[in-house]
């Protein structure tokens, strides 16, 4: 007997399936122990009795089907399951039915990669307290100004930001990015490079931007979408992605240029703790002003961006993992030479030796230092 408890396993799993149709085996670790639940998934493709409550009605099915060749196999909720989906959220099996054809799915690997890409990112976002839930949230609008969005962390799919467009060519505004998490005060826009370097293609990231700042102005009463997530598998891809934008002839239309923060996130434990601390309230200057004395801050004073003077040598903090102000930083360096430092957390030390060279010097911070410091 299986009993789905909120915060399970198998309750994150349902969830999960529930909002993205299908995902890839390779999420698993995002949602907890892989090995553990390597074990649940195989226990799942064969017929369990299934609860939500010790004295509620009992399923007794088989939930899980997995599919495709080792590094590609894609994890889906076996038809004759999908009533356990009313357990979770009355209704449910309903919603998914409309939501996803009926349960049809395509074999094609292109729609199946793009599934696991916003799978990924939902995975995050759902491990980091954010709601990502489409039939727990408001619908979006575009007919008034009106502030609908939650005051806490939410994140929209892709597939339904692209709905609201004035002719069909908006339909594709959105199928480079996975969707959008708004945050008090803020939306970031989320793109997931997995293991490949991101392929920007400027003008249509300025009329995604575009189409996601109308969305955030009639929904969530904001002025401006300045900052996106940069997802990936390691951060090697971040620095690939650096390293392919800056080839651009079109500087205006590099991906720094479309947005002046980027923040890249590890799709690991390390990238839900960080997603954590972007979406916690003024979390820059909380631990700002926890690393520096006043009289140290910069206060974006002067002609290239660090945030301190600490015994004659320049600092930058990279513990946001801000790419594109990683840029600006190295290239402000190569115009004005002077000793310069670049704080960060262990597993980015290699990543930003690589980037910056041996000249910069490098000091650690563990995470749980930082958390402390935004009281988390």
């Amino acid at each position: 007997m299986i009993t789905v408890r909120p915060g399970s396993h198998t309750h994150q799993l349902l969830q999960l399936l529930s909002t993205m149709g299908e995902i890839p085996t390779d999420v698993l670790p995002l949602l907890g122990n892989e090995r553990v639940l390597a074990v649940l998934v195989h226990k799942l493709e064969s017929v369990q009795d299934i609860r939500f409550e010790k004295n509620g009605p009992v399923y007794h099915v088989k939930l899980l089907q997995v599919s495709g060749k080792k590094g590609e196999r894609t994890i889906r909720l076996y038809r004759k399951g999908l009533p356990v989906l009313d357990g979770l959220s009355p209704g449910l099996q309903d919603w998914y039915l409309s939501a996803f054809d009926g349960h049809k799915f395509t074999g094609d690997p292109f729609h199946i990669w793009r599934n696991h890409r916003v799978a990924e990112t939902v995975a995050l976002c759902m491990a980091a307290g954010v709601e990502t839930r489409p039939y727990a949230l408001p619908v979006l609008q575009k007919t008034a100004i009106t502030r609908i969005i939650p005051n806490s962390p939410c994140f929209y799919i892709a597939r339904d930001l692209k709905r609201f467009g004035h002719d069909s060519s908006n339909k594709t505004d959105f199928t480079r990015i996975t969707g959008a998490l708004f945050y008090p005060g803020g939306c970031f826009t989320v793109y997931n490079t997995r293991d490949a370097v991101m392929k920007w293609s400027g003008l249509g990231e300025v009329k995604t931007l575009e189409n996601l700042l109308e969305l955030t102005r009639m929904n969530a009463g904001l002025d401006e979408v300045s900052a996106a997530l940069l997802l990936g598998q390691s951060m090697d891809s971040a620095l690939k992605t650096i390293l392919e934008s800056d080839k651009s002839r079109r500087s205006q239309m590099r991906f720094d240029r479309i947005y002046t923060r980027i923040y890249f996130i590890p799709l690991d434990q390390n990238g839900v703790r960080l997603l954590k601390m972007l979406i916690s309230p003024d979390w820059n200057e909380k631990l700002l002003g926890a690393l520096f004395n006043s009289s140290q801050r910069s206060y974006d004073r002067g002609r290239m961006e660090y945030d301190a003077i600490v015994d004659g040598r320049m600092v930058l903090s990279h513990l946001d993992g801000d790419i594109a102000r990683l840029i600006r930083f190295r290239e402000a360096l190569c115009d004005q030479a002077g000793p310069a430092d670049v704080l960060c957390y262990p597993w980015q030390t290699e990543f930003l030796r690589s980037y910056l060279g041996e000249a910069v010097g490098i000091r650690e911070l563990d995470m749980g230092t930082v958390e402390s410091a935004l009281e988390m």
